[in-house]
């Protein structure tokens, strides 16, 4: 009896020894698994998997996309960052170096792109440029041919449309100026303390749905009111942009900078500070997967407007007719690409049912993504503000898409689209995002091994 007792507690104690940890000694978790320990499997609200998303996009996506990207058409980006902040007064300009633009030389930018003629073939941009001048002149000349005054209201139209989701620049304004964004790569700027927080802030309490309880983008949306889910989804297309910014920043940081020489790089530590599950009270790891919802709406968008860029009239005009059918035939490869990938986002999970409250809710997207975009003229850092404007811009753009799938639907196959039309500031600015993505998408795989020995 005595025995069979013995046997029994020597068993219970083995069994407390080892669920105690007393037993054999577990490995300790290595940093990549306390950043990507979410980062993994099944994303919530798709049917998408995070693995599947890396392969496409590593191996099938990102090169071509680059090459493109690289570009005459692509890389030279009109915007306006002298636009007064529209919220408050007491902006405090970044002083560094590295927080500065450079501007193209008038003889820098290829003459096509100069001349606004990037639409359609060389025949249509001839009427588009009438109908635009005389846009400009505030009234439909009489002396025009009906088929251009048509087209000037038309166009009229389209300026004044509700379906754009971003305050544009005014291009035409004398502060508007060509960026190449290859000499001006997003990457660490120094740019953050209260300002840059400020912004952030912002951007999340007063445009993200979420409750007042909530002081910075912590537990978004753990109230339930209304459509909860279409709300949370907003909120998690900001959380990824942010996410991805700041991969972008953590990949290319400043690690050496002496009078030889400024050497940038992946900084370990900057990205567990923003991302790793420990030091954000588990927040960082839902950041990335928000980041990879962020990649399937995009994703989504650009197989949704393949039609737009097919129309044989469609052209990326730069003027060199050879370098322009050759970036058309490549942009479509990749379009076709995207087309084939086999888990899209279904985008009609956004506003489903009643459809008066469905057309609400996107109007509430539309303002508040449009405030959005206007915050970004209160951004301190002007390379900051560069790429914040772009990619607000693209994400709007992409939201564009996703919302006006019937007028895609019914373009004509040749000539100017009225219903549904991308500028060419829409169109750098759609793509130009979309690299970033995938760019970031790219780079934590690179964090991932960078982090595996590391505990």
């Amino acid at each position: 009896m005595d025995r069979g007792w013995g046997f029994l507690i020597g068993l219970l104690g083995a069994v407390w020894l080892l669920s105690s940890g007393h037993g054999e000694q577990q490995p300790p978790e290595t940093a990549a698994q306390r950043c990507f320990c979410q980062v993994s499997g099944y994303l919530d609200d798709c049917t998408c998997d995070v693995e599947t998303i890396d392969r496409f996009n590593n191996y099938r996506l990102f090169p071509r996309l680059q090459k493109l990207l690289e570009s005459d058409y692509f890389r030279y980006y009109k915007v306006n960052l002298k636009r007064p902040c529209p919220f408050w007064n007491d902006i405090s300009q970044c002083g560094r170096r590295d927080c500065a633009v450079k501007p193209c030389q008038s003889d820098e930018v290829p003459d096509g792109i100069k001349s606004a003629s990037y639409k359609y073939s060389e025949e249509a941009n001839n009427l588009i440029e009438e109908c635009e001048q005389a846009e400009r002149l505030g009234a439909v000349d009489e002396s025009l041919s009906e088929e251009t005054q048509k087209a000037v209201l038309q166009w009229t139209k389209h300026d004044d449309s509700s379906d754009n989701f971003c305050e544009a620049d005014d291009i035409q304004s004398p502060d508007a100026e060509y960026v190449d964004l290859l000499l001006n790569p997003e990457r660490y700027t120094g740019y953050k303390g209260p300002d840059a927080w400020k912004i952030w802030n912002v951007i999340y309490e007063e445009n993200c749905f979420k409750p007042q309880t909530i002081k910075r983008p912590l537990n978004p949306l753990a109230s339930g009111q209304g459509k909860s889910e279409e709300k949370r989804a907003f909120y998690r297309l900001i959380s990824g942009l942010h996410a991805s910014i700041n991969v972008h920043l953590s990949a290319r940081y400043l690690l050496q900078d002496t009078w030889l020489e400024k050497k940038w790089g992946h900084n370990i530590t900057e990205f567990q500070q923003r991302f790793d599950g420990i030091l954000t009270e588990g927040e960082g790891p839902r950041r990335l997967k928000n980041l990879y919802f962020l990649y399937l709406i995009e994703l989504r968008a650009l197989s949704k407007v393949l039609p737009f860029f097919e129309r044989p009239d469609f052209q990326l005009f730069t003027g060199n007719k050879i370098q322009d059918e050759e970036n058309k035939m490549l942009l479509l490869e990749i379009l076709h690409e995207i087309k084939s990938f086999p888990l899209h986002f279904d985008e009609n999970s956004f506003f489903a049912g009643d459809k008066k409250e469905a057309h609400k809710l996107k109007e509430d997207f539309r303002l508040h993504f449009r405030n959005i975009s206007r915050i970004m003229d209160c951004v301190g850092c002007f390379k900051c503000r560069l790429w914040g404007k772009l990619q607000t811009q693209g994400l709007g753009t992409a939201l564009k898409i996703l919302f006006s799938e019937k007028l895609i639907a019914n373009m004509p196959e040749s000539g100017p689209s009225y219903e549904f039309h991308l500028t060419r500031q829409e169109i750098v600015s759609l793509f130009n995002a979309f690299g970033r993505i995938s760019t970031s998408v790219k780079e934590l795989e690179n964090f991932r091994n960078l982090l595996q020995s590391i505990h």
